[in-house]
């Protein structure tokens, strides 16, 4: 498994192993590096996908660390590799190791069946998303600020509610964009590990959140 995430926090672990200081010592100084709700509170679960391209890390990128790390494992293991030992390699894509936001710490205070948030408030993926909603001609759109805190119900928020902002062209065109980074940030990684295991007799595999709790109610906007 390829764990680029921190273990802590989240629902079954009994152990806690940060992410490298090397990388923490980074978020000192640039604390925008970590996933950022709206409030401003910081999630140091895994980097934000926001710097997935920014050199920030003594000049690579987030996705350059993740590559190097896997080409490390393959020159290092290669015997194991060669051997079929090892069959199969998880590559790890977001908290837990999922391709998902951290949108419901339990380290923050998130309880079920709380609906929880959007993550996306670092001034890189904030910047990102200034610059489409500009190229889609709305210069004017920012974040939501009206889609509630962790453990709020859908109806409790303007976002989420019956006919709730998730109608509205802005809203529309912010979950298209907040859904296709994570899709992006994806492929981006495993199309590092393609390279890297190339020729290689492994299976690759991904976490990927199931559906989840809010989305069986008549109101599917959450």
């Amino acid at each position: 498994i390829m764990s680029f995430h921190q273990c802590g926090g989240n629902v079954g672990d009994v152990v806690n192993i940060p992410i490298p200081q090397w990388v923490r010592d980074v978020g000192t100084t640039d604390p925008d590096i970590f996933y950022t709700n709206r409030s401003g509170t910081r999630n140091i679960e895994y980097l934000t996908l926001g710097v997935d391209d920014q050199p920030l890390f003594h000049g690579r990128t987030a996705v350059q660390m993740y590559a190097d790390y896997m080409a490390s494992f393959r020159e290092n293991m290669k015997k194991f590799l060669d051997a079929g030992t090892i069959v199969d390699i998880e590559v790890g894509l977001g908290p837990a190791g999922e391709m998902r936001y951290p949108s419901y710490p339990q380290s923050q205070g998130w309880v079920f069946p709380g609906i929880g948030e959007f993550i996306c408030y670092d001034k890189y993926l904030e910047a990102d998303f200034k610059a489409a909603a500009a190229r889609a001609g709305h210069p004017e759109w920012e974040l939501p600020d009206d889609a509630g805190e962790y453990n709020d119900t859908p109806e409790k928020t303007q976002f989420f509610k019956e006919n709730g902002t998730y109608l509205t062209e802005k809203g529309k065109f912010f979950l298209s964009w907040y859904s296709n980074k994570l899709i992006k940030h994806g492929d981006k990684i495993l199309d590092e590990a393609n390279k890297v295991f190339l020729g290689c007799r492994v299976q690759l595999a991904i976490k990927i959140s199931g559906i989840h709790w809010w989305y069986r109610v008549p109101n599917h906007a959450a």
